[in-house]
């Protein structure tokens, strides 16, 4: 492979860098990982002073930046640190996130937002399957853009990338979209919301149910003002929880497809539909449900998690190539604006059927 070529960060080490055991795999993950890790250091340090587009968008898009003008970087040595960061990194992140969300959440926002909650989920999905068909996107995209949008953005796309194993143009193609419409978001929800005379609490509802990511929600709610943003936190956290069994769906499906595709004819393994680091993260969460996580605690795990998705997506932004994501056009763009204005549409609409404008 030359340098030039388009390498994968989750390519596996060989085998005679294997060879020697654990010490051998950690010389040959170092490397790649290192650089993983400065590129989130800065991406971190970036995303503090543009809060709007975050830390995690500025990792894959710093470390694609990076390998496209350093060639070196994209030799194959690199490529196991990368994976390293792209997958343990990325899984380890989820369980930390976590320990900042308490299932008594979903009691809080009361069955009524739940409505509106699964409604703008459904069309999420459902649209992504039927407008992603009709684009011609292949189903790792419409998968990944759909429960981006969905759910809970770049986090919900790093969940499901651990599970369903899509390629990188994939991921990159999903939060290249899903951070634009967060932009958007961030810049025509707060004087749509005052045009419209939404309350706070009508307002939190929507930018919770209906913007991407939750530093996107957050910027949005608290520049609407009127006490929106306290209600726009806890309706986005709530809806983050919808991430456990998408993930947990997935990962069924796909290992129903394995077991077709291999000699294999065994029983299906319980950690093939829930992985251990679905595992974590709901024990996480449950144990700060129960108290045994500190609230001193929470904004430094926070800024961990975000840390370490942060570390994760800048490994998967070292192995893509800005040619990969050209390819694909502007199909990926033209789903994700589609399904953003029905996701917002339908948030409205609920609102209003229910009585909540």
């Amino acid at each position: 492979m030359t340098t030039t070529e388009a390498v994968s960060p989750a390519a596996a080490p060989r085998d005679h860098d294997l060879g020697s055991g654990g010490r051998g795999r950690a010389q040959t993950i170092v490397p790649g990982l290192a650089v993983a890790f400065v590129v989130a250091v800065a991406a971190t340090l970036l995303g503090r002073q543009v809060p709007v587009i975050g830390g995690p968008v500025f990792g894959i898009l710093i470390g694609m930046a990076v390998a496209t003008a350093i060639p070196v970087l994209r030799h194959d040595r690199w490529t196991p640190g990368y994976g390293f960061a792209a997958k343990p990194v990325l899984q380890l992140s989820i369980v930390v996130l976590g320990t900042g969300l308490s299932l008594q959440q979903v009691v809080k926002v009361g069955t009524s937002s739940l409505p509106i909650m699964f409604g703008t989920l459904a069309v999420a999905l459902g649209g992504a399957w039927i407008i992603g068909r009709l684009l011609g996107l292949d189903s790792d995209t419409r998968t990944l853009i759909g429960v981006g949008t969905g759910i809970c953005g770049a986090s919900a796309i790093a969940a499901v990338t651990a599970v369903i194993k899509p390629k990188e143009r994939d991921v990159a193609y999903a939060i290249g979209t899903i951070f634009t419409f967060n932009i958007a978001a961030v810049l025509l929800f707060p004087p749509i919301g005052h045009l419209i005379g939404l309350t706070g609490q009508s307002f939190g509802l929507w930018s919770g149910t209906a913007i991407n990511d939750t530093s996107s929600v957050v910027a949005a709610a608290y520049s609407f003002g009127s006490n929106a943003g306290p209600y726009a936190i806890v309706v986005k956290l709530t809806r983050s929880l919808m991430i456990i069994p998408i993930v947990m769906g997935l990962a069924l499906l796909k290992a129903r497809h394995e077991r077709k595709q291999g000699a294999d004819t065994g029983s299906l393994k319980w950690k093939q539909v829930v992985p251990l680091f679905l595992i974590g993260f709901v024990l996480a969460a449950a144990a700060d449900t129960v108290g045994l996580i500190p609230g001193s605690w929470h904004p430094h795990l926070s800024d961990l998690g975000t840390f370490l998705i942060t570390f994760a997506l800048a490994g998967i932004g070292l192995g893509l190539r800005f040619a990969q994501m050209r390819k694909a056009g502007p199909r990926p763009l033209i789903m994700g604006g589609i399904l953003w204005i029905c996701v917002a549409t339908t948030s409205l609409g609920l609102q209003a059927l229910t009585g909540k404008l």
